[in-house]
């Protein structure tokens, strides 16, 4: 994994003199050094794909070629490879090869995380500790009953090598050996509360990345909002009671932790702005209001929540307000002047 991706090959196979920019003379690879040895590949999940292609005839035949050569040179090496990346999932992605895969996967060992090792976090820390102590002269720390068991409930991100910083830093910075919880939370770093991923429902849309999830999730919320509309309209409209529409309606509130229990329907009671307050009127036998020479009608309206109905109204708005100057109108909406014109063209609008 440290190894640049230009390099790798002559690295691993060795090059020729003159085979690239630079190869002043013939080098050795490390399959060509390692003959007859074990050689070590850390983060195998990191190789190239060109790469794990040549070390695939490795493992198969023993042969590899150099970097501007022709020649085939055998080689006879033990490979054990390490990875902290889930290979399976590498290779349902195209990122790893899978036939090299399960050539590579011939003596598996997981080595769980820190994490899951239970009470060995605890004894791993008094070794390093002690190792510490060995070091400088000093007398090691010890954890109290408390530190003991907050140190192991710990999720350690950093695994082993910040359990080891961690003894290290405790011992250089404390002056007294025992060590309670108090002085071990000042060092432990507090965990990262990260937020929720959005799950997916199918395996094709694993590979979504966070822009496309976010347009799903805004599209699904504006499919609901849209039921709901209608919902609402029915309720409004529909002389069937409105817990029957509901239950007709089952999939809107599927989410909801509780069962939904529609409440008794019950009259909304406004009060009249046009004649003197008397009583509540019931909105429901409100229709038209007989004054003599006027008519109230009373109706529900639901506001739009497309986005581009909202900034063509903003658009009129500024218009109507700057008297048509342009200029005047994309300062106050926070625009430049060419975008305005583009809106205005884009909507259609006409002068105000």
């Amino acid at each position: 994994g440290a190894i640049p991706e230009g390099t790798i090959d002559s690295e691993l196979f060795g090059h020729e003199k003159g085979s690239f920019t630079g190869a002043v003379d013939s080098r050795k690879g490390y399959f060509e050094v390692t003959n007859e040895g074990t050689i070590f590949l850390d983060e195998i999940g990191e190789m190239p794909l060109g790469t794990q292609a040549r070390l695939l005839r490795v493992l198969e035949n023993g042969e590899y070629i150099k970097v501007g050569s022709s020649k085939v040179n055998k080689t006879n090496v033990r490979i054990i490879a390490a990875t902290n990346v889930n290979l399976l999932e590498a290779v349902d992605k195209g990122k790893f090869r899978e036939d090299l895969y399960y050539r590579l996967n011939t003596v598996p060992i997981f080595v769980p995380p820190l994490r899951e090792r239970g009470n060995d976090i605890e004894l791993l820390f008094r070794k390093f500790a002690t190792d510490f102590a060995d070091e400088h002269r000093v007398k090691p720390i010890k954890l109290d009953d408390d530190a003991k068991n907050a140190l192991v409930k710990y999720r350690f991100p950093g695994n082993i090598r910040q359990l080891k910083n961690l003894a290290d830093q405790i011992s250089v910075l404390e002056m007294g050996q025992n060590i309670s919880l108090e002085t071990l939370n000042k060092y432990l770093p507090q965990e990262r509360n990260l937020p929720t991923l959005y799950k997916t429902g199918s395996d094709s849309e694993s590979g979504m990345n966070e822009r496309e999830l976010l347009y799903k999730i805004l599209f699904d919320m504006k499919k609901d909002v849209s039921e709901l509309k209608k919902l609402v309209f029915s309720l409004k409209n529909s002389n069937v009671s409105s817990g029957d529409i509901i239950n007709e309606n089952k999939d809107l509130f599927k989410d909801i932790d509780e069962p939904f229990t529609p409440a008794e329907s019950k009259p909304v009671l406004i009060e009249s702005t046009t004649t003197p307050y008397q009583e509540p009127i019931n909105i429901e036998s409100v229709r038209n209001i007989d004054e003599g020479t006027q008519d109230v009608s009373h109706e529900l309206h639901f506001e739009s929540l497309s986005l581009e109905d909202k900034e063509k109204e903003l658009i009129i708005k500024a218009l109507r307000k700057n008297k048509n100057k342009r200029k005047n109108a994309a300062q106050d909406l926070g625009i430049s002047e060419r975008t305005l014109y583009r809106k205005i063209k884009q909507y259609d609008i006409e002068k105000q």
